[in-house]
């Protein structure tokens, strides 16, 4: 999901978000944390997440190197560092398994120093260069907190809440717009929420009124660093659709905002639905779920109530259909009536968007409802969002890319000597591909996702029976070796574009292309995109287009996405006129 501009393109915002062993609790926590990330990405942000332990590891850690050795703080930091190093790991194995590229840095390969005593240091050293040319070919770096190197002991720990002065240092050292410290709370209060219900949520405040209000919360060497380097700090929970804000602004609250749980009904449990539905299972603070329509209810696990049956799929008036059976008309039908009752719809089916799309989106904005698809171009790769953000100012003239993981995988598996059938078996065993794989192996789900782009960029129709296509079965395991033996790689490649006249044009055609192009690169089931706008800068778009994770974070994004603004939608509004007391307890 890598977005790069070219070398006169502006360059992508960067945000600093921590990660605290309070949202990293247990090993199973990697998951979400990784949606969390991939939210900011989609937003067109590149990320430095910046994690603690695990929650207990640290102290684990120390207790047992107190046991086995006494009180010796310079050996001890270095045993405590252990569990950050595991926990940054963790971090980028997680993002890497839903299509984020991602990469994680220890200290010493970032220049981060610290000075002051072996178990509370201070930072005072980075080698930003480094971390930033890792952020040229990855969305996320990944970095522990709480420890540094030290020019006398090797290796220090920066305290307690330490890993919220590395955001902070980082942010500021990295030119970062904000830092995002996420807490298991979504702001600072005037009092524990958890113990007083009426305690107000600060909207805002200033450094010295965070330092008072927070009692612990965010750590007081952090905010000194944040005043004096005037960064920008955010204090928010999982998922959540608001924050604090602390900067140089007078204190003002805002009510919490509350709202009901969304009722989901899941159509289609795949290989994409399946992770679809462990993902809303994560939340059940936020949705219920109602019976999964499946065709065959026998022979799923039973942990979750499946059915065969459309009407009990959709009983209960759900608030959200989340369509992901597959197929165009019956498909489109389902999404139609959804959406003419007022029910939001997300879905992944680019046939029946792209075939149905006018009727779609009538139907929405008839009745209100959303309609979300962004995984129905590239997987779990933002270019719809990107388009989205580029909107008609920057004058799209241009996209072409490697778009369909499935074909991407099989042209690979030629080139090293396989044989077409061995290839489509292969795919399909790894679930890129269905038991049919002519959609992607004969350029309809290319064009079909040509005709959502074109929508997209351009805001006219272009039909898929008009998008001329090449077939994958075209293609022999020796063209394919061939081409490498030039020094080339074949790929299949969509593209749209304007002439000089306005007219819009589109294909799928299989290529030879130089190595060192920047569609060349695409491996397995990995999408890449290039997006050239009026001015000639080209920005560049990588992620994996197929398989159950990077295509289901895609959907979920969709899906948090709707339940925030819903929520923000439904939010009073309420400002208070003055500063308001400071009487957070700890």
């Amino acid at each position: 999901m890598t977005q790069q501009d070219s070398a006169t393109a502006q360059p992508a915002r960067l945000c600093v978000l921590k990660f605290g062993s309070s949202v990293l609790r247990v090993e199973s926590d990697y998951p979400a944390t990784a949606l969390e990330i991939y939210r900011h990405i989609r937003d067109g942000e590149k990320v430095v997440a910046v994690v603690s332990a695990l929650g207990g590891e640290t102290d684990a850690l120390l207790n047992q190197g107190m046991r086995v050795g006494g009180d010796a703080p310079a050996l001890l930091a270095r045993l405590a560092r252990v569990g950050e190093l595991h926990s940054a790991a963790l971090m980028a194995l997680a993002l890497t398994r839903i299509g984020v590229r991602a990469c994680t840095m220890d200290p010493h390969e970032m220049g981060l120093m610290a000075e002051g005593a072996p178990l509370d240091s201070n930072l005072t050293g980075l080698d930003a260069d480094a971390i930033l040319a890792k952020l040229d070919h990855h969305e996320v770096v990944v970095v522990p907190g709480f420890t540094a190197g030290h020019d006398e002991y090797g290796v220090v720990t920066l305290g307690r809440g330490g890993t919220d002065l590395t955001a902070v240092f980082f942010a500021a050292r990295l030119g970062a717009h904000r830092v995002r410290l996420i807490k298991d709370v979504d702001g600072v209060y005037t009092a524990d929420p958890a113990r007083n219900p009426l305690a107000e949520r600060y909207a805002e405040l200033s450094y010295g009124e965070a330092a008072k209000a927070s009692a612990g919360l965010i750590q007081d060497k952090a905010i000194v660093a944040a005043e004096a380097q005037d960064v920008l700090i955010e204090v928010a929970a999982m998922g959540s659709a608001e924050a604090t804000t602390v900067a140089n602004v007078p204190a003002r609250s805002a009510l919490p905002l509350k709202g009901p749980k969304l009722r989901v009904a899941l159509l289609g449990c795949g290989a994409v639905g399946a992770g679809v539905l462990d993902y809303l299972k994560g939340r059940p603070d936020l949705f219920e779920i109602n019976p999964v329509l499946v065709r065959r209810p026998h022979l799923h696990e039973e942990h979750a109530d499946f059915t065969d049956d459309l009407h009990r799929a959709l009983g209960e008036a759900p608030d959200l259909v989340v369509e992901l059976i597959g197929g165009a008309d019956e498909a489109a039908e389902i999404m139609r009536s959804a959406l003419r009752s007022g029910t939001h719809v997300v879905s992944a089916n680019k046939a029946a968007i792209a075939k149905h799309y006018d009727a779609l989106h009538a139907c929405a904005e008839a009745s209100g409802a959303s309609l979300r698809y962004s995984a129905a171009v590239g997987g779990g790769t933002p270019v719809l969002e990107m388009l989205a953000r580029l909107g008609g100012s920057a004058g799209i003239q241009a996209i072409e890319g490697v778009m369909n993981g499935t074909g991407n995988f099989l042209i690979s598996r030629l080139s090293e000597g396989w044989s077409f059938d061995e290839a489509v078996a292969k795919a399909q065993e790894l679930g890129f591909a269905e038991a049919d794989p002519a959609a992607d192996v004969d350029g309809h789900d290319v064009a079909d996702k040509l005709s959502l782009l074109v929508r997209e960029a351009f805001g006219v129709a272009l039909p898929t029976d008009r998008i001329a296509r090449q077939s994958l079965r075209e293609v022999t395991t020796e063209q394919a070796q061939a081409a490498l033996a030039r020094g080339e790689v074949l790929k299949q490649v969509g593209r749209c574009w304007l002439d000089a006249d306005g007219r819009v044009h589109a294909g799928v055609q299989i290529e030879g292309l130089s190595v060192d192009h920047p569609l060349a690169g695409a491996r397995n089931e990995e999408n890449r995109f290039l997006v050239r706008d009026a001015a000639g800068l080209e920005r560049c778009l990588h992620g994996k287009g197929a398989g159950r994770w990077p295509t289901a974070s895609a959907v979920f994004a969709d899906i948090m996405d709707l339940q925030r603004g819903l929520l923000l939608k439904s939010a009073p509004a309420f400002e208070m006129g003055e500063a308001i007391p400071l009487l957070r307890t700890a």
